[in-house]
């Protein structure tokens, strides 16, 4: 059962993009002051005093998933709204947030696509490898394709609102289950193919939202996910990256060096990728098999940048080795398009 609570907005901070956004609210929940965010593409706006219901399970849990409760509903003016007649194709269907989209899927399809993909496990590594990718290749199309293991809603990313404000991301699109991006795909192979044969993608980028699902164990964690999408990458006829995830700061030991995610991926992938690596990095026996390529990712000048340096709650001088990991992949991905 949902673990649903009543509360009342106090304040509000809104983040957009576009026409989306995410409003980060101040509530009241049974005398006590939280912290909430509501996705406006999805419940609407909130005004001080409005009253809605949020879900508080995560919180109250100690969890992360983004450490705030999650409006589901605004009983106070986001009860109103109509059925998009034109949108007959839902996202989160048979759920309660079940909502109709206007899919990018063509009603055919062509391959060999014969262009990039870099995929990547942890939201963290987008910033760097789009940088990395940028600086090797001034003026890239790269768009972001968003799939499912880590934050549903496409309006989450503070990082993907600053990329593209910024023109280093040329386009988001969020594939089923993910939704609220700038596009909608009801598939990764929808969305990759829409953006690199329809959107004039140079190549494309994908992953998670913000955040990853997991529970500790081999195979169930959101890292996962890329497995699912270097295959589609494969399928397509496209060059594929898989951005490694490493750590020289995280206390888990699954993770040190490179992550018992990667090395996963890079186990049960049915077909060699290209893995970018810097000098940092071991080389794990996963690897064998795979197309290693080597490279001496900037470390100072990406921290320069202005763009994220904190990765679970790790600042890069924490965890130089995630940052150059990411950079390194991103430099593949340029790399390919040779």
């Amino acid at each position: 059962m949902l673990c649903l609570r009543r509360a009342t907005v106090l304040e509000v901070e809104r983040a957009v993009v576009g026409v989306r956004g995410v409003e980060h609210l101040a509530i009241e929940v049974d005398g006590a002051r939280r912290a909430a965010y509501a996705d406006v593409g999805m419940v609407g706006g909130c005004l001080a005093g409005d009253e809605v219901i949020v879900n508080v399970e995560a919180v109250d849990l100690g969890l992360g998933s983004g450490g705030s409760d999650v409006v589901v509903a605004n009983l106070t003016r986001g009860l109103s709204a109509e059925a998009d007649t034109d949108r007959q194709v839902m996202k989160l269907n048979y759920s309660p947030l079940q909502h109709g989209v206007d899919p990018v899927e063509p009603a055919e399809y062509s391959r060999p696509l014969g262009k990039a993909v870099a995929v990547f496990q942890l939201h963290g590594q987008l910033a760097p490898a789009i940088w990395a990718a940028a600086q090797a290749r001034p003026g890239l199309k790269v768009g972001f394709v968003q799939t499912s293991g880590g934050a549903l809603p496409g309006a989450f990313s503070r990082t993907v609102i600053e990329l593209r404000e910024r023109g280093m991301l040329c386009d988001h699109i969020t594939a089923a289950p993910s939704y609220g991006g700038e596009a909608e795909a009801m598939s990764t192979a929808g969305a990759l193919h829409a953006g690199l044969a329809e959107r004039g993608w140079d190549c494309a980028i994908a992953g998670p939202g913000p955040g990853i699902i997991g529970s500790a164990t081999a195979l169930g964690h959101g890292g996962m996910a890329a497995l699912d999408t270097l295959h589609t990458a494969l399928a397509l006829g496209c060059a594929t990256v898989l951005v490694a995830r490493a750590s020289s700061g995280d206390p888990r030991e699954r993770h040190r060096g490179i992550s018992h995610h990667t090395r996963s991926v890079l186990k049960l992938a049915l077909r060699d990728v290209t893995v970018g690596l810097g000098p940092g990095a071991p080389r794990v026996k996963e690897l064998a098999g795979h197309r290693v390529v080597e490279f001496a990712p900037d470390l100072a000048a990406y921290a320069a940048s202005g763009l994220p340096t904190r990765t679970m709650g790790r600042e890069l001088a924490e965890d130089n080795l995630f940052f150059e990991q990411a950079l390194a992949g991103g430099m593949a991905l340029a790399d390919a398009l040779d």
